[in-house]
C-alpha cells in the first residue's frame, strides 16, 4: 500500500503552495510510513507515501525517466514488470531502478494510454509528462487500489488515494450529494463514481482520465470490461487443471516482494485455497493470520486452525470482543465517507494483528463474486427459474400484493419468510436483485427520507446504478448477471474499499 495525491493547473501555470502539497501527503502517511517525495513545478504538484515492498533501496517516488521529461507517482503492483522489462529495453529504454514503478514511465513513453492493457497488477497512478502537458490517471481493472479526484471551480484539479487528501486541500466544498446519500442507505457504500461529497469523485475501475493544459477536462475512459462466455469447451477434468494453474500463478506473482509475506485466513474455501497453494510455492513455512470471535455463533478459528495444522503455517490469531466498538471513530477516519460493513471492525483487527508479523497479506476477497459463491446466487436463481414461468404482467400484480400484504416474519423458521420471496417475484431479474441486495429497501428509505430530501434525490433510485451495469453485461446468463453486477459494484464498492482501508 502507497497513497499519491497531486494538484494540476488545468488552465495555466500557477504556482502549486508546497505546505498546501505536503499536507494532503501527510494526510495519509498510515497508507505509507516508510518515505514520502513531492514533485513540484509550474502548475503540477505530486506527492507519494510509499510503503517499501520491491526494490527498498532505490524505488523512491515521485519516479522519473530518462530526462525527467515524465514523472510518476503509484500506488500498487505491476506484477508482469519483469516481463515488461526486457521489451522496453529492446525499445531503447534504460533503467535505473529493479522496481516496477519505473516500468510504468518507460511504458507510457513507448505505447501512451494503451500502456495500461499491458499491465497486469493492482494500480492507481498519477503520470506527469511536461513535453505533452498531459496529466493521466489510471485505476486498475477491478479497481483494488482507490483514486479520487475533483476539479474545482477555478480550473484546479485535486487527487489523492484517499478523500481525506482531497479535503487537506482546503478548496473542496464540503456540500453532501443527496444522490450519494440515497445509495448509502441503500446498499451500504457510495457506489462508483460517486462520492459522498458533490465536487468529488472517484474514478471506477478500469478506467482512465487524461487531462491536457489548456483544454477541458476529458470524461474518464474505459480500456477493458469483463467479459462472460458460455461456450468453454472443455471436461471438468480440463476446467479443474487450468483452475490451479491460473491460481498457482496468480499467487505466485503476488508473492514478489522483498518483505515479510503471509495471508489472513478464515478457514473458507477463498482463503484456505490461498494458503495451500502458498504452502506449495514458499519453502518457508507461510504467516497466517486469523480472527477468532467471543461468540460461539459467529466463532470458526477452529477451521482456520485445521487449515493451519495442514500446511504447518505460523499460525497467529486473536480474539475479537462481539462488544469491541472502540473502532468506531477511527474507521470514520479512515474511510472518509459512509460506509456501513460491520465486518469493516474484524477485518481491521486482522490486519492489525498480521501487521505485527508481515508486511504484505494475501486474502481471498473476490472469490465469492468470481466462483459464484453467495447463497443469495442460489436464492436468486431459484426466483429466476419462477420468474421465466411467469408473464411479468401476472407476476407484478400477483406477487405484489402478496409481498405487500404477508408479515415481515423474521422470528418464523426459514420456510415460512416469504415475504422478501413474494417481493422480488413482483420484480424484473435486475430490480429484485437489487431489492435482495439492499439494506434498506425502498418502502423503509422512503420513510425514512424528509420531504425535502425526497425532492432532493428527484426520483433517483440507487437502483439506477445497477441498471447502468446490467444493460452492459453482455449476458444472457442470470448467474453471469448477477455476477458482473456484483464485480462491478459490491466487490469494488464495499470489499476492495474495505480491505484497502
Amino acid at each position: 500500500m502507497c497513497g499519491i495525491t497531486g494538484i494540476f493547473d488545468t488552465r495555466g501555470q500557477r504556482d502549486i503552495d508546497r505546505a498546501v502539497l505536503t499536507r494532503m501527503n501527510e494526510s495519509q502517511h498510515h497508507r505509507g510510513p516508510d518515505e514520502g517525495g513531492l514533485h513540484v513545478e509550474p502548475g503540477l504538484g505530486l506527492g507519494h507515501r510509499r510503503l517499501s515492498i520491491i526494490d527498498l533501496s532505490t524505488g523512491q517516488q515521485p519516479l522519473y525517466n530518462e530526462d525527467q521529461s515524465v514523472c510518476v507517482v503509484f500506488n500498487g503492483e505491476i506484477y508482469n514488470y519483469q516481463e515488461l522489462i526486457p521489451e522496453l529495453l529492446a525499445l531503447g529504454h534504460v533503467f535505473h531502478t529493479r522496481s516496477d514503478t519505473e516500468v510504468i514511465v518507460h511504458a507510457w513513453e513507448a505505447w501512451g494510454e494503451d500502456c495500461v492493457r499491458r499491465f497486469r497488477g493492482m494500480f492507481a497512478f498519477a503520470l506527469w509528462d511536461r513535453n505533452r502537458e498531459t496529466l493521466f490517471l489510471a485505476r486498475d481493472r477491478l479497481a483494488v487500489k482507490p483514486l479520487y479526484y475533483a476539479l474545482l471551480p477555478d480550473g484546479t484539479f485535486l487527487f489523492g488515494s484517499e478523500l481525506k487528501s482531497l479535503l487537506a486541500h482546503g478548496g473542496l466544498a464540503r456540500e453532501i450529494d443527496p444522490l450519494a446519500v440515497e445509495e448509502y442507505f441503500a446498499l451500504g457504500y457510495v457506489a462508483e463514481p460517486r462520492t459522498i461529497f458533490r465536487q468529488a469523485r472517484k474514478l471506477p475501475p478500469a478506467h482512465t482520465l487524461t487531462l491536457r493544459r489548456g483544454q477541458p477536462a476529458a470524461a474518464p475512459k474505459e480500456y477493458w470490461d469483463l467479459r462472460f462466455t458460455l461456450d468453454a469447451a472443455c471436461s471438468v477434468e480440463e476446467a479443474c487443471e487450468q483452475l490451479d494453474e491460473k491460481l498457482r500463478e496468480s499467487i505466485r506473482l503476488r508473492m514478489i516482494a522483498e518483505v515479510p509475506l503471509g495471508a489472513f485466513l478464515s478457514g473458507g474455501v477463498d482463503s484456505s485455497a490461498v494458503v495451500a497453494l502458498m504452502a506449495g510455492l514458499s519453502n518457508d513455512p507461510v504467516n497466517t493470520c486469523s480472527i477468532a470471535f467471543d461468540d460461539p455463533a459467529f466463532n470458526e478459528a477452529q477451521f482456520a486452525q485445521k487449515v493451519a495444522d495442514r500446511y504447518r503455517t505460523r499460525h497467529h490469531c486473536d480474539l475479537v470482543a462481539s462488544d469491541d466498538f472502540d473502532l468506531v471513530d477511527t474507521l470514520a477516519s479512515l474511510y472518509d465517507e459512509p460506509y456501513a460493513d460491520s465486518s469493516a471492525i474484524p477485518t481491521y483487527r486482522v490486519c492489525q494483528l498480521a501487521r505485527r508479523h508481515v508486511t504484505v497479506a494475501l486474502s481471498g476477497d473476490g472469490g465469492d463474486e468470481t466462483f459464484g459463491g453467495y447463497r443469495r446466487y442460489r436464492l436468486h436463481l431459484m426466483e429466476e427459474r419462477l420468474r421465466a414461468a411467469v408473464p411479468h404482467s401476472l407476476r407484478r400484480p400477483l406477487f405484489g400484493l402478496l409481498g405487500r400484504c404477508y408479515p415481515k416474519a423474521d422470528w418464523a423458521p426459514r420456510m415460512f419468510r416469504a415475504k422478501t420471496t413474494f417481493e422480488g417475484m413482483a420484480r424484473t431479474s435486475v430490480e429484485a436483485y437489487f431489492h435482495s441486495v439492499s439494506i434498506l429497501r425502498g418502502p423503509m428509505r422512503r420513510a425514512l427520507f424528509t420531504d425535502r430530501f425526497r425532492r432532493e434525490i428527484a426520483g433517483y433510485s440507487a437502483e439506477d446504478v445497477f441498471r447502468h451495469h446490467a444493460g452492459r453485461a453482455d449476458t444472457d446468463d442470470p448467474l453471469a448477471l448477477i455476477q458482473y453486477l456484483d464485480l462491478k459494484t459490491y466487490l469494488v464498492g464495499d470489499i476492495n474499499t474495505k480491505v484497502d482501508r
